[in-house]
């Protein structure tokens, strides 16, 4: 059963680790996540926060090793955290990081650009997180099939080059650009619009795709004709908005991946993308999570994913996916600063 991790979010299953312990724990898992190889004893009793011999740190390793939350690749390599140890760390260690003054009027400055499509700007948003934390980042909306149809605009890009824009609820909008088989003048335009507005407003938008094609009234007018016939070709069957992705060539700059071996498989199931939505979505709205080592025994065990599903009257989620020893403070901090920001521009 896939769970989620949120800082401070203590178990009463957690094991009861002594001040050394936790000192040698974060250590480990702080300097692993820098250079992504095994860490041994020796390293450890080096540094000034640990302050104890090798032989006391081969203890406590031991021990940590024994409570799952550290393991070894063979019996003389050094030790690495394993899920169930990153889960820990995220409940009881992370502390978000604190971003530079400004970045998020930057941030929003960037996605206010796109705010007035929710594709765009969940595709923008998906960039912007992988930017910021050199992951990859990920962005949905869930469908507005069944949203009413508030509005509709037609404008002229050029002579066979048109944008239609769908006001769909209160906040959504999707836009098309139609290649037109004719040319039409403006006032030929706004002639088609009006005769799109009466027939289609008020439709739910799967209704309004339907009616495009089938609709007698709406093929009776040539002009009418050229932009409806432009719109099915563009317009597709699902309005289920895809998963954003932006990045992805970051995970080949992970030493974990640095193997087509390891990068294959990983980058399949991200083009894949369906059990990535379902985790995308899940948790609870308007709060940041980890989930960590996404499906044993799958090509994703050894990525986690940070996710935000927002608190928006558009349902959307963002997040970040990386392999587990991503910086996870980075991550807390960046996910919700751009989902706070992409949740204020889908409600306002």
């Amino acid at each position: 059963m896939l769970t989620f991790a949120v800082p401070g979010q203590v178990a009463p299953g957690d094991p009861d680790l002594t001040d050394r312990q936790r000192r040698i724990f974060s250590a480990l898992l702080a300097m692993h996540q820098g250079h992504a190889r095994p860490v041994g004893s020796e390293t450890l009793a080096r540094q000034e926060e640990i302050a104890v011999s090798a032989a006391s740190v081969r203890a406590d390793l031991a021990e940590l090793e024994s409570l799952g939350l550290l393991e070894r690749a063979h019996a003389s390599s050094g030790r690495v955290p394993t899920a169930l140890g990153y889960d820990l760390y995220i409940r009881t260690l992370v502390r978000p990081h604190v971003l530079p003054v400004g970045l998020a009027a930057e941030v929003r400055s960037t996605l206010e650009r796109s705010s007035r499509d929710v594709e765009i700007l969940l595709h923008d948003a998906a960039r912007v997180l992988s930017t910021l934390t050199h992951q990859l980042g990920l962005a949905q909306a869930t469908s507005v099939a069944h949203e009413r149809l508030s509005g509709l605009e037609l404008a002229r890009l050029g002579e066979r080059r048109v944008l239609l824009v769908l006001h769909v609820g209160e906040v959504a909008v999707r836009t098309l650009v139609l290649e037109l088989r004719s040319a039409l003048d403006p006032a030929e335009l706004n002639e088609v619009e009006g005769v799109l507005r009466e027939r289609l407003l008020g439709t739910t938008l799967a209704e309004a795709r339907e009616r495009m094609v089938r609709d007698p009234e709406l093929v009776r007018r040539s002009a009418v004709r050229i932009v409806v016939a432009a719109a099915a070709e563009r317009w597709s069957d699902s309005e289920g908005t895809p998963l954003f992705r932006s990045g992805a060539s970051h995970f080949a700059e992970q030493p974990e991946f640095a193997r087509a071996a390891e990068l294959g498989p990983v980058l399949e199931a991200v083009e894949t993308g369906t059990p990535l939505e379902r985790v995308l979505a899940s948790g609870i709205e308007g709060r940041v999570a980890a989930h960590v080592g996404l499906w044993h025994e799958s090509a994703l065990a050894g990525c986690s994913m940070v996710t935000y599903p927002l608190p928006a009257r558009v349902p959307a989620a963002i997040g970040v996916l990386g392999p587990l020893r991503m910086n996870y403070a980075l991550a807390f901090a960046v996910v919700e600063m751009v989902g706070d920001q992409v949740a204020d521009l889908l409600s306002s």
